[in-house]
């Protein structure tokens, strides 16, 4: 018998699911045992299930193929079989909520890909270099609950990784105000070029909901753990303004950033902040942790996508073009790997956080 925990997935079909599984595959201390998607994928195999919608670089690993897909809503069912389980399901945001809440109150914790928990109160939204004493709050989420060791967690927007631990890297500097522009890729839409054919040579300048998200999801990532109200407090600076733009490439989200500080830094200063800043993450050595976690290129055309999305196995972020601005004190350009980072590997990451903490462990 195996002593990794296993794990389901719900939502596994989708390209975030998928991510899931292909990241998972040869994991140290977690093992995919069930699937769970849609009525219509359940009973058959994942193999039928997917079909030729497999989306990711790798093959879809041998261990999975045969494994039936259970039906996501019967929840006591498909909680019977795990430990714990990553959600990535395609559902409306009060469906989401209901359904992590449910599986949550059988005592099997949830760590979620989707937003529909973000700015429940008492859930932590977490980067696990930036924020992990957000975790804390999980405490009074089981009280709502009624839980001992069932929960929600989550992981916050695929936008803001390419930026936020940047400026969590230069908090010391006090940035008080940054303007972001985020050029995304299609797969952050869970697209590829063969699902969307226009946006080949295209760009959009609109991505619902995600410009609202950018702005305001690093305040709570800053925030703190307030014991009286019982939850996350966001914090109030620096305030953000961006705008969020469809790009033609498949996986990478480059940002342009201007930042504003109440404390003057040189550019050594703030190089040094970045090739210093190390989280729990890199402390502890958990397993899909970068060893860099921000990485700053002095060539003038990087980071580019097509060379540095993989950093770190999709893990780090890579930032260049740190120049003084004539209105603005500092501008820069960060990369990150939006279905690694800002999506699956993210999710994973705060798994095995959760685990090293002791929230998650066998039932």
């Amino acid at each position: 018998m195996s002593d990794k925990l296993k794990v389901g997935i719900l939502g596994g079909t989708g390209m975030v699911g998928q991510r899931f599984i292909a990241l998972l595959e040869n994991h140290p201390w977690f093992e995919v045992t069930t699937i769970a998607a849609s009525p219509r994928s359940a009973g058959r195999t994942y193999e039928e299930a997917v079909g030729g919608r497999w989306k990711m670089d790798t093959p879809m690993p041998e261990a999975v193929k045969k494994l039936v897909v259970m039906n996501v809503n019967e929840v006591e069912k498909v909680a019977a079989e795990v430990d714990f389980v990553f959600s990535a399901v395609d559902m409306t945001k009060e469906e989401i909520q209901r359904i992590e809440e449910a599986y949550a109150r059988t005592e099997t914790p949830v760590v979620s890909n989707n937003s529909a928990h973000r700015w429940t109160p008492d859930v932590p939204m977490v980067v696990p270099e930036i924020n992990p004493e957000h975790m804390e709050v999980i405490k009074y989420q089981k009280e709502r609950l009624g839980t001992t060791r069932g929960f929600v967690a989550v992981k916050p927007n695929c936008s803001i990784q390419s930026y936020a631990p940047v400026l969590t890297a230069w908090k010391e500097f006090e940035p008080y105000e940054v303007v972001a522009t985020t050029y995304q890729a299609i797969s952050g839409a869970g697209k590829t070029f063969a699902d969307w054919p226009e946006m080949v040579g295209n760009i959009i300048p609109y991505i619902g909901g995600e410009e609202e998200k950018s702005e305001k999801e690093p305040l709570r990532i800053w925030g703190h753990v307030d014991d009286e109200k019982k939850q996350i407090v966001p914090a109030e600076s620096p305030v953000i303004t961006c705008q969020c733009i469809r790009v033609p490439v498949l996986n990478g989200h480059t940002a342009a950033v201007f930042v504003k500080f109440r404390k003057k830094p040189t550019k050594e200063q703030l190089l040094d902040a970045l090739k210093n800043f190390r989280g729990v993450p890199q402390e502890l050595g958990l397993p899909s942790a970068p060893k860099q976690f921000i990485r700053y290129l002095e060539d003038d055309n990087r980071p580019q996508v097509a060379l540095d999305v993989e950093y770190e196995n999709g893990m780090g972020v890579s930032v260049g073009r740190l120049r003084e601005d004539s209105v603005y004190d500092w501008k820069f350009v960060g990369l990150s790997h939006n279905t690694v980072r800002g999506a699956a590997g993210g999710a994973v990451l705060c798994a095995e956080l959760l685990k090293a903490q002791g929230y998650i462990g066998k039932k």
